[in-house]
């Protein structure tokens, strides 16, 4: 389901949380992490065709986590460090937007206890 009204930085979430959410692809970020890696390379890693590993790598560059760069006749990806921040900020986000939930309840919840208002 879209939202109307989004924003790019939404979108830009929506993508990093996508390309996340595939156990391949957290897969070749990790083996990213470790050092740049050619396409063949991470290809030979999966049993999968070359064109799939390639689709998974092309979704991890469209949420900004890895870049490719072309070197001879290999691609060439890297992990992109500052991506995981955007990831950890964007849970840091719903983590305080939850939290603030909860402290209103609780304080609803108290008021409620301790006699609040007169309804009687």
């Amino acid at each position: 389901m879209v939202v109307d009204g989004m924003d790019e930085a939404d979108r830009a979430v929506d993508r990093l949380f996508h390309a996340l959410a595939d156990a391949t692809r957290r897969d070749m970020l990790r083996r990213c992490v470790r050092g740049e890696l050619s396409v063949s390379r991470l290809a030979a890693a999966y049993p999968m065709s070359f064109a799939a590993v390639q689709k998974h790598v092309t979704v991890l560059e469209r949420a900004g986590l890895v870049t490719k760069e072309r070197r001879g006749r290999e691609q060439l990806v890297r992990t992109d460090p500052d991506a995981v921040a955007r990831a950890r900020q964007a849970l840091d986000a719903l983590e305080s937007a939850w939290r603030a939930r909860v402290d209103r309840m609780s304080g609803l919840l108290s008021e409620e206890e301790g006699g609040g208002p007169d309804t009687g």
